[in-house]
């Protein structure tokens, strides 16, 4: 893919040369102005976490995360500024696109969809349901925001699909009518021809063989079918046989599509074989092994794009292949220690997956309710989901076609449905931070384009950062039995 096809990997070939640029004069001294703005920007994240939590008291209402910034009624339905470092650093990060679509999602959700479904209570759905029963909102909630996520995901993965195959086909009457190599001649400098070949060379040297991958392959396929069923005794050993088999077929279009279009989907790849693996194993034990079979699959397509994309960071480099494959190696050696413990960690001091809590869990709750339905059918969905969910899947697509059918000057303004979901389910309060968090870019951007380009990733990197490190005492201080000693609680003022 990448000495032959020569795919780009944009976000690869992009770190490439950050590396590259940090060892000249001008990029050096830039990056050292990035890093002290990373930290002082990681400071104030950290800081006023810190400050936060004093305020944030017992429960899910205290403190500065439930301010009612438009009023009590538009924070009973979440709309509320609550002041998240992390959520207004995602808003500088992103494009604005992105932004301005999770914002629009949460005013479709939030603003008219869910109170017009609530108004109903009792006709489409039982009245006086829990907040996370499927049966009544929250229903609607998931499975309409799962239904954008599938029309979206389906449609880009049919999209690159077509690319990659449309690619690889060019590429075949290329070969048969004129060889790369004479065609590279001719569009090269001497000079540039001479780089390339050393970088070639530098890569091939230390290319990792053939036989060493596909034995790793076939013992790591050994183990997970020895011990996954043990762990997960409704996913039988031929279902996990069947996940690495098909696996590396899924993996290749990926790595594919990434290095065309920068875009990795594991996520899709893993709800195929959610639903393939949920839908034959039936409602005896379906939603285990489609959200097994899921994370097989999820964890294989995945680590294939992203070691394509640190393979073409070590090709621009001149880095040997053979270290960027033990560095993932010892990366993921490394996450089988600390991803346990850090799980651990949140799931003893705080409540992780509450409706009402700060750590949700959406995408978890997602894929549970997707291997729900691929095991137990649609029966159990509440009065008009299913047609909603039809609707907004097709509108998905509807809004995808419009996308790519029309100018860049107007597709560029057209919201991403995926994007769009998110806040169905989460609330429109980190949409507010997102929303505010891109205003404050594109008001940067109006007054020095230059400044907001080389230092925005850097205050949004440091914003996210000290808020994600002030999680760590945090659940120490939980672990402890200690609480903050303020609860600031907003209500209505009372009159005499």
């Amino acid at each position: 893919m990448i000495l032959d096809s020569k795919l780009t990997y944009p976000s690869g070939t992009a770190t490439a040369m950050l590396i590259t640029s940090f060892h000249t004069d001008t990029g050096a001294e830039l990056a050292g102005k990035q890093v002290k703005c990373l930290g002082k920007y990681l400071s104030i994240g950290f800081v006023w976490s810190c400050f936060k939590w004093f305020f944030s008291g017992i429960g899910d209402s205290c403190g500065f995360d439930h301010f009612p910034t438009f009023g009590l009624n538009m924070s009973k339905k979440t709309f509320y500024f609550d002041f998240s470092p992390t959520y207004v650093g995602c808003g500088l990060i992103c494009p604005h696109i992105v932004s301005c679509s999770v914002f629009l999602g949460a005013i479709l959700s939030w603003g008219f969809l869910w109170p017009f479904i609530s108004a109903h209570a009792g006709d489409w759905y039982p009245s006086g349901l829990e907040s996370n029963n499927f049966k009544g909102l929250d229903g609607y909630k998931v499975f309409i925001a799962t239904a954008l996520i599938l029309g979206d995901g389906l449609y880009n993965l049919i999209k690159i699909i077509y690319i990659s195959a449309k690619e690889m086909f060019n590429k075949c009457i290329k070969h048969s009518k004129l060889p790369i190599a004479n065609e590279a001649i001719d569009d090269m400098t001497s000079s540039g021809l001479a780089e390339q070949r050393k970088r070639d060379e530098i890569f091939l040297k230390d290319r990792i063989p053939t036989w060493f991958a596909a034995s790793g392959y076939v013992a790591l396929a050994a183990i997970s079918i020895a011990t996954i069923p043990i762990i997960f005794p409704s996913l039988k050993w031929y279902l996990v046989l069947v996940s690495y088999i098909i696996a590396p077929a899924l993996a290749f279009c990926n790595s594919y599509g990434a290095g065309l279009t920068d875009c990795s989907m594991p996520d899709t790849y893993g709800k195929i074989g959610l639903y393939i693996i949920g839908s034959l194993v039936g409602s005896d034990g379906g939603v285990l092994a489609g959200l097994a079979a899921c994370a097989v699959m999820l964890s294989i397509v995945s680590t294939a794009a992203d070691l394509m994309q640190d393979f073409k960071t070590g090709y621009i480099t001149l880095s040997s292949a053979k270290s960027m494959f033990v560095s993932q190696l010892l990366g993921t050696a490394m996450g089988c220690i600390i991803g346990p413990l850090t799980f651990w960690l949140f799931w003893t001091a705080f409540d992780i997956g509450s409706p009402d809590g700060p750590y949700k869990a959406p995408g978890a709750l997602i894929f549970r309710e997707m291997a729900i339905l691929a095991s137990q059918g649609t029966l159990e969905l509440p009065k008009y989901c299913l047609e909603l969910c039809c609707g907004f899947f097709v509108g998905a697509l509807v809004v995808n076609l419009l996308r790519d059918a029309t100018p860049k000057k107007v597709s560029q303004f057209i919201p991403i449905p995926t994007a769009m979901a998110i806040p169905f389910y989460f609330g429109a309060f980190f949409a507010v931070d997102m929303f505010v968090g891109t205003v404050i870019l594109y008001i940067w951007e109006r007054i020095n384009r230059k400044d907001a380009e080389d230092y925005s990733g850097a205050v949004a990197s440091g914003l996210i950062s000290g808020d994600g490190i002030w999680t760590i005492p945090s659940a120490i201080l939980s672990i402890l039995g200690i609480n903050p000693p303020i609860c600031m609680y907003f209500g209505p003022s009372v009159t005499s």
